[in-house]
């Protein structure tokens, strides 16, 4: 909370010292016969060349006479601030201290809460009047320091004894009580005005830190130690400095004792020639040098060679009349080598539409400033490079509206796309999900944001080239005030995960069809066999208890019959095994047409026999990838089966027909036939040696083979049937 308050104190300090050299800018367009001169113009480079003032003003014997910009100023014209009794007192206190002192805040005659900024001037050992700066309450406040607060933890104030009613007054609204003992304080004594920085939760982190606290106390003691000791120095001449600017301050402020003793550098520089004709204590304290041998110098030697060509350059702008001024931060070389950054503000020495003779530089050493910041650059750098050594897409947005702030340079090696392209386009994100997992996705990160929970969820994106990336989000929710503020997170591509998941459940998916095919295969072996060997064991018992040899000739025949049907049966099941068992089947791009008119020549016999009409609409270009010899086994046991259970009373008709359908080719066989009851028999119509008629020829392998081959080419059949009426079967081929 110290560092906090200290560094809003430095802030305000330091716009307050750059409001000084400004006022003493201002009173040097007083010409000796007490007129101000160009007032106007140089009160419009000042507000141009320093945001932290409103506005300036002369104020002769006490009266407001000048004001810069009037328009919104016009209100405080001819107002006597030494016979006012809201700005008597403070306005005295300025001549009596021959100081720049601010007054306020109060409430502005032109409206608004706002600081006045005095000094006394003196013409001749004769009090002439005030040279002043207006700043309204809200740009003194509009300061990073004080914007940076982290309000969840403290509340920022400022107050002032009003010199009328000698009672503190609190300039910031807050429904807070301030209690001292929660707050540290800084008094800023140029406008006597108190800081605050009030802790909200004071006893918040008593009891975990104890033990830190006393470990802090003993590094606290011995850093304190050690920056007492290094910062002795600059504080003594700093307090040298103030005290002899007060001494100054005390005689005659005329330009000589301005120039000399202001609290920044300040130069006289020949516009032509860049030689540096007069310096301030301070401008030759910054290099170094001294008064006679910083006049021996020019731009060209004490600026660095890097900024070298810049600064060439504004001096042929000078020279050339295409700018008057300007301002700028550069480095400079020391007389004993360092370097050190400068603030620099250039203004003219001579009047508008003249030949260009002089100029003044008002320097500020910035070099602390700069150093900080490169070092915070620099911890950004390593930062940013830490990050994007992770194996994942680290990220940033806002919690409302998804706009990405920050996306590392990972995106691009896992997406294709650059950190700009992501940033600087609006919903980039949920425009690049792909479509499937879009809306679910969006939901669920919104549902989850609300709750104020992290999540982890996984799904695809679109990548720069196409193709489709699967990503696991790992999102942590930033809260602020109660609400969700940011998200942050990272993303891991785990698409070779999910191709290795799905490898694993088709081999899965494989093997359980196959158990099951196994298993199905099993019960038919054990049931078809056990039915041969026990009619061969039956037929056996009756030839060794025959009495005649007729009689066992009449059974040796018998066995025989029984012997070719296990023959027939052990070639159906072998012919099962080969396609179960057929893990490399070979395929072809094969014709559709031209097999089907091959089935059908080889069936035309049995077709003309039956007087049967096979009418095919199969388009002549359609091809399929498939297994030739299974291709011609399908068709021939679908339309070989539509000829065989054609129906004996009525014309028979096959219709052999071929679309599209969910990017599969279906293949439809349908005939006018005798049909199948399917509540009956639907659950075994591919069942092997079911049957379904009383036809002869009827063995019921035929579909179980017809079947097992399409599943084997990862296809699907379904069957459409009613008795009398026909049946359709629809061959799905992948």
């Amino acid at each position: 909370m110290n560092g906090i308050i200290q560094a809003i104190h430095k802030s305000i300090e330091q716009s307050l010292k750059k409001n000084y050299a400004d006022a003493l800018t201002l009173a040097l367009t007083i010409n000796d016969k007490g007129v101000p001169e160009n007032f106007e113009k140089v009160g419009e480079k000042i507000l141009s060349s320093d945001n932290n003032i409103d506005a300036v003003q002369l104020v002769p014997d006490g009266i407001i006479r000048y004001t810069y910009p009037l328009k919104e100023n016009q209100a405080a014209i001819g107002i006597d601030i030494l016979k006012n009794e809201k700005y008597r007192f403070e306005a005295l206190k300025a001549i009596q201290t021959r100081r720049m002192y601010f007054a306020g805040p109060f409430e502005l005659k032109q409206g608004g809460l706002g600081i006045l900024g005095r000094i006394a001037i003196y013409k001749n050992n004769r009090f002439w009047g005030f040279s002043a700066v207006i700043i309204r309450f809200n740009t003194l406040l509009n300061k990073p320091e004080i914007k940076n607060i982290d309000r969840s933890k403290y509340y920022f104030q400022i107050s002032k004894v009003n010199p009328l009613t000698h009672k503190e007054t609190f300039f910031l609204e807050t429904s807070e009580k301030l209690n001292p003992e929660n707050a540290v304080v800084s008094v800023v004594p140029d406008g006597d005005w108190t800081l605050y920085l009030v802790n909200k939760k004071p006893n918040e982190l008593v009891f975990p830190f104890i033990f830190r606290g006393i470990l802090a106390l003993f590094l606290a003691f011995l850093i304190g130690f050690l920056t007492t000791s290094f910062f002795k120095k600059p504080a003594e001449l700093e307090i040298l400095l103030k005290k002899q600017a007060e001494k100054l301050l005390k005689n005659e402020i005329k330009f000589k004792s301005v120039f000399d003793q202001a609290a920044v550098g300040i130069t006289y520089v020949d516009t032509v020639t860049g030689q540096l004709l007069e310096a301030n204590k301070k401008y030759c304290d910054l290099l170094g040098y001294t008064e006679q041998e910083i006049k021996q110098k020019t731009i060209q030697d004490i600026v660095h060679p890097d900024d070298l060509e810049e600064s060439i350059s504004n001096f042929k702008k000078l020279k050339a009349g295409i700018i008057r001024e300007y301002s700028t931060e550069r480095r400079h070389v020391t007389k004993s080598g360092d370097t050190i950054w400068i603030r620099l503000t250039i203004s003219p020495l001579w009047e508008a539409n003249s030949s260009p003779t002089k100029h003044i530089a008002i320097a500020e050493d910035v070099t602390q400033r700069k150093l900080a910041e490169e070092a915070i650059f620099n911890s950004q750098q390593r930062t940013e490079s830490l990050i994007n050594t992770i194996d994942g897409i680290v990220w940033e947005c806002d919690a409302q509206t998804l706009e990405f702030s920050f996306i590392s340079k990972k995106v691009e090696d896992i997406l294709g796309y650059t950190s700009q392209e992501w940033i600087n386009t609006p919903n980039f994100w949920a425009n690049h999900i792909y479509h499937e997992d879009k809306d679910s996705t969006i939901q669920f990160c919104f549902e989850q944001t609300n709750k104020k929970l992290n999540h982890d969820f996984e799904y695809r994106m679109i990548a720069k080239d196409g193709s489709i990336v699967w990503l696991r989000d790992i999102v942590n929710v930033i809260v602020e005030n109660g609400k969700a503020k940011n998200l942050r997170g990272i993303m891991i591509d785990i698409t070779k995960t999910k191709e290795i998941e799905k490898d694993l459940n088709n081999s899965f998916y494989l093997v359980n069809e196959q158990n099951k095919r196994l298993l199905n295969f099993s019960y038919i072996v054990s049931h078809n066999l056990r039915s041969h060997t026990s009619n061969i064991s039956s037929i056996v018992d009756l030839i060794e208890n025959s009495d005649s040899e007729e009689e066992k000739e009449e059974m040796i025949q018998l066995l025989k019959s029984v012997s070719d049907s296990l023959n027939e049966t052990m070639l159906n099941l072998n012919e099962v095994v080969n396609i179960q068992t057929n893990v490399g089947i070979v395929t072809e791009n094969l014709n559709l047409k031209q097999y089907i008119n091959n089935t059908l020549a080889i069936l035309c016999d049995q077709i003309e026999l039956k007087g049967v009409t096979v009418i095919s609409s199969v388009d002549d270009t359609i091809e399929v990838n498939y297994n030739p010899a299974y291709l011609e086994s399908i068709l021939y046991n679908l339309i070989s089966n539509a000829i065989r259970y054609s129906h004996s009373e009525k014309h028979s008709e096959i219709y052999i027909d071929s679309y599209f359908e969910n990017e599969k080719t279906v293949l439809q066989i349908s005939d006018n036939g005798i049909g199948i009851d399917l509540d009956k028999n639907g659950h075994k119509i591919f069942g092997m040696y079911k049957t379904f008629s009383n036809h002869k020829e009827a063995k019921g392998i035929g579909l179980f083979i017809t079947k097992n081959q399409i599943d084997a080419m990862g296809g699907s059949i379904t069957v459409e049937s009613k008795p009398n009426l026909g049946t359709t079967f629809k061959v799905y081929i992948a």
